[in-house]
């Protein structure tokens, strides 16, 4: 909606409050299904996941935190993990690619981890799904941190050949690519955990930006029509903020918008400041759809997918809102049909994540539509969730019946993108 669009809302909703003395209702309409090229997904990272990490700046962090042990062991039951995503209906498989496990010291290339990543693809080949590669989800190798992670002009060399490699080796597996998970919380994460300082963070996201780039380069030239992005976290209240530090940077090397969305703000749930002490907050999901609203009006002629989104419990207790996964599932699904009824342009969605695994530092935060007791059960089997059944659903009917009516009820003014979001509510 363009600015103009929007200010013939506003005098819309001012002129609804006038009449009835009240903002329009939000009793929910009839919800079309999504297009039938809409792509279901779910996302994972290797780090997190995979098990027997080798030497890498986030090997060293977990040291000092709750070990990563064997994480799930996908490293070993991939053909497992993806036959259940499989089972489920789902099209698209996000899995990572660990910089460190391939190239353990400066060019000197693991014959044996690139056969298992290869095997991974044709897992999913196989499996009728499609490929979502993620390049660098906020892990790069020992040898690297020893020479300043990002701060050093090396590693964007560095990561350049890797991508170069990675990439053209898997050309002809039809993938869709992420270069770098969630910017702006890698950077950051290298601050808390004492690997850099605020100061080094604006070379450090113009060395991030220039890899994306070369990355980006490196893919078209093997396979012209991939799509590729660089999901960004979304934070509410004030998104511009964040675009700044990187993907304002990098807009003209884009394929499609990855937005992962967790959590809202708005004036009747605050409770994302829970976030800041590890307490879970509420969840929002319409918050979801002025998320997309926000991107849709930003990058106009980019298509919108959500990379991640998920609903974490801690150790499967019941939620301080009360909210189960299915749930949490199916009122998301709801407000991106009402975004793509809109008129906003979204491809995609992948839920975060298949199995539960390490949440960088615990195992606590449980987000599985399978849960795994990764510390006390030796067997790491894969228990479903409600969520499981849910997700089947949607896939199978294309998001939520017509007459769907949301759990959660929609927020009073959110702040996800003030004031608009506020002002022009979704009605």
């Amino acid at each position: 909606m363009r600015i103009l669009g929007r200010l013939a809302a506003v005098l819309g909703l001012f002129a609804s409050f006038l009449v009835t003395g009240a903002a329009p209702a939000s009793a929910a309409d009839e919800v079309a299904p999504l297009p039938d090229d809409f792509l279901w997904g779910v996302s994972s990272s290797g780090f997190q996941s995979e098990g027997g990490n080798p030497d890498s700046n986030w090997l060293r962090y977990s040291e000092t935190k709750e070990p990563v042990g064997n994480a799930v062991d996908f490293r070993n039951r991939y053909a497992e993990d993806i036959a259940l995503a499989a089972d489920m209906g789902v099209e698209v498989y996000r899995f990572g690619i660990e910089w460190a496990r391939v190239e353990p010291a400066p060019g000197e290339w693991d014959q044996a981890e690139l056969a298992y990543y290869d095997d991974v693809v044709q897992t999913v080949l196989d499996a009728g799904m499609k490929p979502m590669i993620t390049l660098n989800h906020w892990v790069h190798p020992g040898w690297v941190a020893d020479q300043g992670g990002w701060k050093s002009d090396e590693t964007l060399a560095d990561f350049t050949a890797y991508a170069e490699l990675i990439t053209e080796r898997y050309a002809d597996a039809g993938a869709m690519w992420v270069t770098f998970n969630e910017p702006t919380l890698y950077v950051y994460h290298e601050i808390d955990n004492g690997a850099a300082t605020w100061l080094d963070a604006p070379w450090i996201f113009d060395r991030l930006a220039k890899a994306h780039t070369a990355a980006y380069d490196s893919i078209h030239a093997s396979d012209p029509g991939a799509m590729v992005t660089s999901n960004l976290a979304f934070i509410p209240l004030s998104p511009w903020l964040f675009d700044a530090a990187f993907i304002d940077r990098i807009a003209r090397k884009l394929d499609f918008v990855g937005i992962d969305y967790y959590m809202g703000l708005s004036l009747d749930n605050l409770t994302a400041a829970r976030a800041i002490t590890g307490e879970l907050a509420d969840a929002q999901p319409d918050g979801i759809y002025y998320a997309l609203r926000y991107y849709g009006d930003k990058f106009p002629d980019l298509p919108l997918y959500i990379v991640e989104n998920g609903m974490a419990t801690h150790d499967n207790a019941e939620r301080p809102d009360g909210l189960s996964r299915a749930e949490f599932i199916e009122d998301h699904v709801y407000w991106i049909q009402r975004a793509v009824e809109d008129g906003i342009d979204v491809i995609g969605y992948n839920y975060w994540s298949l199995t539960d695994n390490y949440e960088w530092g615990s195992y606590k935060p449980r987000f599985g539509l399978y849960t795994v007791d990764a510390l006390t059960d030796p067997d790491l089997e894969r228990r479903p969730t409600d969520g499981v059944g849910a997700y089947t659903g949607v896939i199978e009917g294309g998001g939520v019946p017509g007459d769907y009516e949301p759990v959660v009820r929609q927020s009073i003014c959110s702040l996800i993108d003030p004031p608009w979001s506020c002002l022009v509510p979704a009605s």
